[in-house]
């Protein structure tokens, strides 16, 4: 069995490329934003919200990553995916935890 990780044993390194992975896929949702017409015109606001989504959504998919023993290259997938996706995503985990809770609260287990 594999000893339990808290988020202050990686590095700084892992960080970093979480990090960078998110913020790539936030710049792509956003200028993916921008051609379909979503956003009328650049605005520094969207994007830095865009990002800030993006990092939130990496970090939380990395962790998830981490707890499934994922390799590497799949997890980085699932990071770089999952933050393009930035909202959409954290409806997803949303979506999923509420379901998780309510097997719980009316089984008892998860």
């Amino acid at each position: 069995m594999m000893p339990e990780k808290d988020p202050l044993s990686y590095t700084l390194l892992t960080y970093a490329w979480v990090f960078a992975l998110s913020l790539f896929g936030g710049c792509v949702g956003y200028l993916r934003k921008v051609k379909a017409g979503i956003i009328s015109r650049f605005s520094i606001h969207e994007l830095l919200g865009e990002l800030l989504i993006s990092a939130f959504v990496g970090v939380i998919t990395f962790y998830l990553c981490e707890y499934a023993q994922l390799p590497g290259p799949l997890s980085a997938a699932f990071i770089g995916i999952s933050a393009h996706m930035g909202s959409r995503a954290i409806f997803i985990f949303e979506t999923a935890a509420d379901r998780a809770f309510a097997r719980f609260t009316t089984t008892g287990k998860l």
